[in-house]
């Protein structure tokens, strides 16, 4: 009887639960964004109303081409330095805070928050029709129910928030191309150059539903990734096929090695083995501060808060500077990032019992407006801070969607640090391309190698 009890009053509470999230459901593109952010801003008006956010790339953009900064006229509003953090210690993450306790020349100016993300309608549908079908997968480690659009706008856990900044928006069948240098304590670097072709299965707005499904398991992207300098590495291309349930079909990936012309499966390329040509300071799972399979942490939901984070960096991540102007000894040019104070989401990853990572624990602050993660901070096996890691970023207007630029990655310990998405000397930044999925394949990355 006790036990019949218990779970009659487990029950009881998920209807609860349940009637509340299709009652806050109802709400998405009225009170909720189409996203399942807050429409409205905060009490003092520092965070303004969202009205649709950027609709277009504005005068002088050229189809391919770096996005014009909408808000060059901007001015900061406040500039945080380690002289005075403590007044702000709340609305900065501890990363944040430590970075400007060991790095005097290291600040955050603070501009007008600017509610610019949006995203095509057709997401928008999606994401809203996804609120009374979609579901995590067994375990936790997929979604189920969907092939398109945010699955959990009203997250009610961890997992379901991870979710949604895995499966958001990230364009559809493309090609780009940027570096990434990895910064040694005294400012010097070898940068590393990468091609890279994407095509994105789950949400693909130029896809059909039995496109999207690829006749078997619903990928979330195919990618090529070929690094072309220095001569050392050039030649080297990776292969990945990600899928949606990672349970059922986990990454699968191969390598193109240019002095063997082999093609090679590459088991490793996941969790907290070395990222390509980092130096050691990320894991493959750190990229666009994180990706993979979700199943060696616990994930817990803290709430929502309102925090300094990187935003609308066109001027960092634009063709006015040269990547020598951004690149600096202990961190990037401060004076050429920008932050705002928008309301985030807070998740808590901590380590399995029984697993192994490198991060024992981390947290991630990931923006209410596009889902995507713009902080996180990595603790090490003893419990103390290692790396944080911030995620620059932009509206790529003409489609439109709130899209990663330049993501570091700092490691606290050591002093040094990785930079990757740096397009600065690049001509175009996001070109449509059309491929089939035997350009994905191993044999096409046979042909692409010896081309």
């Amino acid at each position: 009887m006790k036990a019949l009890s218990k779970t009659l009053i487990g029950l009881a509470v998920a209807a609860v639960l349940s009637g509340q999230a299709m009652a806050d459901a109802s709400q998405l593109g009225k009170t909720l964004t189409p996203m399942g952010a807050e429409v409205a801003g905060n009490a003092d008006g520092s965070i303004p109303a969202w009205t649709g956010g950027i609709k277009s790339p504005g005068a002088g953009y050229k189809a391919g081409g770096h996005y014009p900064d909408p808000y060059a006229a901007d001015k900061p509003t406040l500039t945080i330095t380690g002289a005075n953090a403590d007044q702000y210690k709340n609305r900065l993450s501890a990363g944040q805070l430590a970075m400007l306790k060991k790095y005097p020349s290291w600040k955050l100016n603070v501009y007008p928050t600017r509610r610019s993300a949006s995203f095509p309608q057709a997401h928008y549908n999606e994401t809203i029709a996804n609120a009374s079908k979609a579901k995590l997968a067994p375990g936790g480690n997929g979604v189920l129910n969907t092939d398109g659009g945010v699955p959990f706008a009203i997250p009610e856990n961890g997992l379901e928030a991870i979710w949604n900044h895995l499966l958001r928006y990230r364009g559809d069948t493309y090609a780009t191309q940027w570096s990434q240098a990895a910064v040694t304590r005294d400012g010097s670097y070898t940068p590393v150059r990468f091609e890279y072709e994407y095509d994105f299965g789950y949400g693909n707005l130029q896809k059909s539903k039995a496109e999207r499904a690829g006749g078997g398991e619903m990928k979330i992207f195919n990618f090529l990734q070929e690094v072309t300098a220095p001569a050392r590495l050039a030649g080297q291309i990776l292969l990945v096929h990600e899928f949606v349930d990672q349970v059922s079909t986990p990454r699968r990936a191969w390598t193109y090695n240019p002095g063997q012309r082999r093609v090679r499966l590459a088991p490793n390329v996941a969790y907290d083995n070395p990222g390509t040509a980092a130096d050691g300071l990320r894991t493959n799972d750190d990229f666009l501060m994180f990706n993979g399979a979700t199943d060696r942490y616990n994930w817990k939901l803290l709430g929502k808060k309102e925090m300094y984070v990187p935003y609308n960096s066109y001027k960092i991540s634009g063709n006015s500077l040269k990547m020598s102007d951004v690149l600096k000894p202990g961190h990037i040019n401060p004076d050429a990032a920008r932050y705002e104070l928008h309301r985030v989401w807070e998740v808590e990853a901590t380590l399995k019992p029984g697993t192994s990572h490198q991060y024992t624990k981390r947290k991630f602050y990931i923006d209410e407006d596009s889902w995507m993660i713009l902080i996180t901070d990595k603790y090490d096996a003893r419990g103390q801070l290692w790396r944080t890691s911030e995620q620059h970023n932009i509206n790529y207007a003409d489609l439109p969607m709130q899209a990663p630029s330049i993501e570091v990655h700092y490691d606290l310990q050591s002093g040094r640090y990785l930079a990757m998405g740096l397009r600065n000397d690049e001509k175009t930044v996001y070109t449509p391309i059309k491929r089939t999925d035997a350009d994905f394949s191993p044999n096409g990355l046979r042909r692409a190698g010896t081309r």
